[in-house]
């Protein structure tokens, strides 16, 4: 893929949808909502379910010491292999020129690689507990170490290369931060309800191992869509530029350095680390905060014990993922306005108001429910910008030392994304005894994301490299009229070269369109003139319409 030759990516059966120079509803809407949360799906209920998978399914009646102590150190020592997996997808994408981009690629062969793995994780072929041990940790860290991080290193990266435009990047780091929450919920809210419709306290635990398996083969296959829809309609504005531009290959220490050096990404990516992580702790922990932390007998005090913790688990869910569908429709107008500063540190002060409620009344579902759903509605400005901000802090150092280092980047931002679940998970069971410790329970769904917070609140004060991006851009753009120039090249403003690219595809669809309905009225025998003046008529009477509406 990184050849300068005629690749697979030359054919025209592989070429972007999105032909705009601006970013337009359906390149939002399918490239990075629909096709991210499709493509994370997996992920999502892996947080909250795969440890309850292990405890309760898999290892079922075989819980002993030698379990619990493989269970904290798997995701505990496939960390490392997932932190390399991240860093080489990183470096893979950085070499990566087609004229795909360099992302985009391997979000197609990302298809069919989540896809698979996510289904063997629970085909569970062995009935010994020390082959069920091997088989889990192969299947885990394929899922993990290989396929997840080419996925979401370059899901990654799409954003600091889709645009130039702050305020359109903001856009779609929101859409693609929403469709990241909206499979959290998914995982929080649908899936319970799906798996307690099929598994009850008394299924036995190879027939839920059965419909586990069945309900990821619909997930592998919504996986498999998502991401060719996601490829299909994304498009690397700023991975173009690159004709215009010296192309060297940038030794990774270069990168290293230029990052590092630079206070603005050690902020953040120390922001989003602590975020995160926090998150994911509280996350795979619900379940058990559910079942056994709360007082379920609010829903009745017959009701099934799973039906009553799956219940709350749906309540808390809902009443969080409803505060933070809410803040789509004002966080990126707000960051727009005042700073993503500003309004990420006013959220992340609603949302440890809201942890401090919800651990104080930690047992009634009511109080538990309205501090989660503060603190969700806080922490949705930071959710939905952390790309857009990171995306801010690539321009400051690109414009600093003429290179960009998404790659790098981007690869230990999935690696804090990716590992966070099985870190966390580790810290969960050797903490908690595989969640049977009912106060590191609640430390690890209310307190520790609240306390997180709080240091949160107080980093984000010092990120201001906002006031920069006007200043960097310029630089940016200077640097490659320079270069441009020194190689003989003409120099073209990347918004005309974009307009022309636009104007362009316009052209050759509309001759297509005209050819089609020619060929269409010579086998029906309609009078070409007259199809093509009410196809007209019918284009004017459109863009009245939409004036009106306008008015």
């Amino acid at each position: 893929m990184t050849s300068e030759k005629k690749s697979l990516f030359e054919n025209p059966v592989l070429s972007t949808k999105v032909k705009s120079a601006n970013v337009k509803i359906p390149e939002i809407l399918f490239g990075y909502f629909a096709g991210p949360f499709g493509a994370l799906l997996a992920s999502g209920i892996f947080t909250s379910f795969l440890n309850k998978y292990w405890t309760e399914v898999l290892f079922a009646g075989q819980l002993d010491g030698a379990v619990n102590t493989f269970l904290t150190l798997l995701p505990l020592l496939s960390a490392v292999l997932i932190a390399a997996g991240n860093l080489t997808a990183g470096q893979i994408i950085e070499r990566t020129k087609t004229k795909a981009g360099k992302a985009r690629p391997w979000i197609l062969l990302s298809s069919v690689l989540l896809a698979l793995t996510c289904v063997f994780m629970f085909l569970a072929p062995f009935d010994d507990k020390t082959l069920k041990m091997v088989f889990t940790a192969v299947s885990y860290n394929l899922f993990y170490a290989v396929a997840y991080p080419l996925y979401n290193t370059a899901n990654s990266t799409l954003i600091p290369v889709s645009t130039r435009n702050s305020k359109q990047r903001g856009l779609l780091a929101s859409a693609t931060n929403v469709a990241g929450l909206a499979v959290m919920g998914t995982g929080s809210m649908v899936f319970p309800v799906l798996l307690g419709l099929l598994v009850k306290e008394n299924t036995p635990a190879g027939t839920a191992q059965t419909y586990w398996f069945v309900l990821f083969i619909i997930v592998g296959a919504v996986t498999f869509t998502a991401c060719l829809l996601q490829y299909y309609f994304t498009r690397e504005r700023v991975t173009e530029e690159s004709s215009f531009a010296v192309r060297v290959k940038l030794p990774v220490k270069k990168q290293i350095k230029a990052v590092m050096s630079d206070k603005f990404w050690w902020i953040i990516i120390v922001f989003y680390l602590v975020f995160h992580f926090s998150g994911a702790i509280k996350n795979l922990s619900m379940t058990y905060f559910c079942a056994r932390i709360v007082d379920n007998t609010f829903w009745g005090a017959n009701l099934d014990a799973n039906t009553a913790a799956g219940m709350t688990q749906t309540l808390l869910a809902v009443l969080g993922a409803i505060p933070m569908a809410a803040a789509v429709v004002f966080a990126w107008p707000l960051s727009n306005r005042f700073g993503k500063r500003i309004v990420t540190f006013a959220g992340i002060a609603v949302g440890v108001i809201g942890g401090v409620i919800a651990g104080i009344f930690c047992d009634n579902v009511i109080a538990v429910a309205f501090g989660v759903a503060l603190k969700c509605l806080g922490s949705a400005p930071a959710s939905y910008m952390i790309l857009a901000m990171i995306s801010d802090s690539l321009d400051h150092i690109e414009a600093k030392h003429g290179f960009r280092c998404d790659g790098f980047t981007m690869s230990i931002y999935s690696s804090i994304m990716v590992s966070a679940t099985p870190v966390g998970q580790a810290i969960f069971n050797g903490i908690s005894c595989s969640g049977t410790n009912a106060a590191a329970i609640t430390v690890s769904y209310i307190w520790i994301e609240t306390i997180a917070y709080a240091f949160c609140g107080a980093l984000i004060i010092f990120f201001a490299v906002e006031k920069y991006l006007a200043k960097d851009q310029s630089a940016i753009k200077e640097r490659q009229k320079a270069e441009a120039m020194a190689k003989g090249e003409e120099w073209i403003e990347p918004e005309e070269r974009l307009r022309r690219e636009e104007e362009e595809a316009e052209r050759l669809s509309e001759e297509a369109r005209k050819a089609e309905l020619k060929a269409k009225c010579e086998k029906k025998g309609l009078d070409f003139e007259k199809e093509e003046a009410a196809y007209q008529e019918k284009l004017r009477l459109k863009r009245e319409n939409k004036a009106k509406k306008r008015k």
